[in-house]
């Protein structure tokens, strides 16, 4: 049976379509040549090379990159290696396959012969009946190859969103609360288009709620994930005030920014549309939320590169300069409407206990997983206000943690705010 993608569905393509007139009987034979190449998910593609009418693509079975990591390990382990200094050649290899994970798939040709020698693979040929980057643009060359490839980001920010007692359900109240949570995604993400706010938001499901993430790289796409979660927690609010009993879920939610790695996983003979993230950051996330209270918002404890495409630069963010980012671009959010009321105003802070100045310190709070493992994170609280009507208060008040299961907690630093604890 012949194989062939429907590019209406494939979100990373859609907009690269919209914006060229490319031949899709161009695409759609490059994909072809790459799926035969991905042999049903044995292998992925590594890195290629453009030529006139053809891409040299290495490709490698999908267990040869763990393989090399423990072989360079153990030489790495090895005292009369480390003696002649083969530890330092075999960091600098590993160094060279991480990079290569979470850079471009599109390389020149010393890098890839470069690899090759690595590797001890040869690169494979596809010839093509166009030439690449004037038929069809390389970035939709880069985005078709990434399907069947592996890549490593280490400044995604993720919201997870977990149903309180969904183990405790009926099968028929678990499929309601999770259609329900499904709605407040899709509502919040009309809203924020609505406004002009960008968000080409990814999710995949934990069983009994939501990993969420925007497939957009910088800060501002961090942030603008973070008001993504405000609004779906306020519609879910919302929702579970004008609802029956079992139909609206009960959430906490945790958001963390972190490294993980992204792939197409395996669907009948084709890979996926949508791509999967697994990693530090979703890992924490985990951690994070098996310690939230009903109702509670976690904040991870980071320290990362961002990406800020407006002053062409990367910086550095810790997890409280990005929350008064994040309070700093509210205001794109006023004039949101929230079950018929216009947004007026939104606070978004971490909380801490009140000093004598009457600012407020923010708190870290030190937590333990089941295997004994320490992290760190923050409180998080949101105040939405919309005319006359009732406030919506997200999250839990210092007041509301007499539950909350930490090793320790320490004063981090005062900020000034008249939001409250």
């Amino acid at each position: 049976m012949a194989y062939q993608i429907d590019f209406t569905k494939f979100p990373e393509l859609v907009s690269q379509f919209s914006k060229t007139e490319v031949d899709t009987a161009h695409v759609e034979y490059l994909d072809r040549k790459l799926h035969g190449l991905w042999g049903l998910g044995r292998n992925l593609v590594l890195v290629w090379v453009p030529h006139e009418r053809a891409i040299d693509v290495l490709v490698i079975p999908h267990y040869t990159l763990s393989e090399f990591s423990a072989r360079r390990r153990e030489e790495a382990d090895d005292p009369q290696d480390m003696m002649y200094g083969m530890d330092q050649r075999s960091e600098r290899s590993q160094n060279v396959l991480e990079d290569v994970i979470s850079g471009p798939k599109q390389v020149d040709e010393g890098e890839c012969d470069h690899l090759c020698k690595l590797l001890e693979r040869d690169t494979k040929r596809i010839e093509l009946p166009f030439e690449p980057g004037v038929d069809v643009p390389l970035s939709m060359i880069e985005t078709l190859v990434k399907r069947y490839s592996i890549s490593y980001v280490e400044d995604r920010a993720v919201a997870l969103f977990d149903i309180v007692g969904f183990s405790l359900l009926s099968a028929l109240d678990q499929v309601t609360q999770l259609n329900s949570l499904a709605f407040s995604v899709n509502s919040a993400y009309s809203k924020m288009l609505n406004n002009d706010i960008e968000i080409s938001f990814a999710r995949s499901t934990t069983g009994d709620g939501f990993y969420i993430w925007n497939r957009d790289r910088s800060i501002q796409a961090n942030v603008n994930l973070y008001h993504f979660m405000h609004l779906v927690l306020a519609d879910n609010a919302i929702a579970r005030s004008k609802s029956a009993s079992n139909t609206t879920p009960h959430l906490r939610g945790c958001f963390h920014v972190g490294g993980h790695y992204e792939f197409y996983q395996s669907e009948g003979l084709n890979p996926t549309i949508y791509s999967y993230i697994v990693g530090d950051v979703t890992i924490e996330l985990a951690r994070m939320i098996d310690r939230a209270l009903p109702g509670q918002i976690l904040v991870g404890d980071f320290w990362v590169p961002m990406p800020d495409w407006e002053h062409g630069m990367v910086i550095k963010i810790d997890t409280l300069q990005f929350i008064d980012k994040a309070q700093e671009t509210l205001s794109g959010l006023e004039g949101l409407v929230l079950s018929g009321d216009d947004i007026d105003d939104i606070k978004c802070y971490l909380t801490g206990e009140r000093m004598d100045d009457e600012t407020f310190g923010v708190s870290r709070f030190q937590l333990a997983d089941k295997h004994g493992r320490l992290r760190n994170v923050y409180n998080a609280k949101v105040n939405i206000y919309r005319g006359d009507a009732v406030p919506i208060y997200l999250g839990l008040q210092i007041s509301d943690l007499g539950d909350f299961d930490f090793v320790a907690k320490e004063f981090v630093t005062p900020v000034a705010h008249n939001a409250g604890a």
